[in-house]
């Protein structure tokens, strides 16, 4: 019973934060913005989050869950890259779904580069989720070079999605 409350803050959390971002700014979002809006009390956003950056980590898992769901078992008649092509097209189309709170936080993380550091992490281990669902060893350090790799080629993507306003 617990846990559904606690998926339950978060998703309305993490809802109410991307709303916030895109209609005020990332800069201009804070915690109690984000309680009132979600309609859950401080105390509540506080047991599930230590900060607004844990809400972006909280985000990331739920973009990881819903790609994870879609692609479901690797198809084997695809390559490992096919398959990766797949997942990262699968999370670009999740991304577009709250573009404009994304947007919002991607432009105020690429000029606070300590909080881009601080969250990097977080997508290290999304990518890395990805690799193991396209079927990609992601362990040792061959695995950690793929995951550097990986990240870097996600964010150079990423950079380009922000600026690209076509619908696909």
């Amino acid at each position: 019973m617990v846990k559904k409350a606690t998926k339950t803050v978060k998703e309305k959390a993490v809802k109410a934060a991307l709303s916030l971002a895109a209609t005020q700014g990332w800069n201009n979002t804070g915690l109690a913005d984000i309680a009132a809006h979600a309609k859950i009390p401080m105390a509540d956003l506080h047991d599930v989050f230590e900060d607004r950056f844990d809400i972006l980590a909280a985000y990331g898992r739920m973009l990881d869950r819903r790609v994870l769901e879609a692609a479901g078992e690797p198809d084997p008649s695809l390559s490992p890259r096919d398959r990766l092509f797949d997942l990262l097209m699968e999370r670009f189309d999740a991304l577009n779904d709250d573009r404009d709170g994304v947007l919002s936080i991607l432009n105020s993380l690429w000029c606070d580069p300590k909080q881009a550091v601080i969250n990097l992490p977080h997508l290290g281990r999304s990518m890395s989720w990805m690799l193991e669902a396209a079927d990609i060893e992601a362990s040792g350090i061959r695995g950690a070079i793929k995951i550097a790799g990986l990240t870097a080629l996600y964010l150079k993507t990423l950079k380009t999605w922000s600026t690209d306003d076509s619908m696909d």
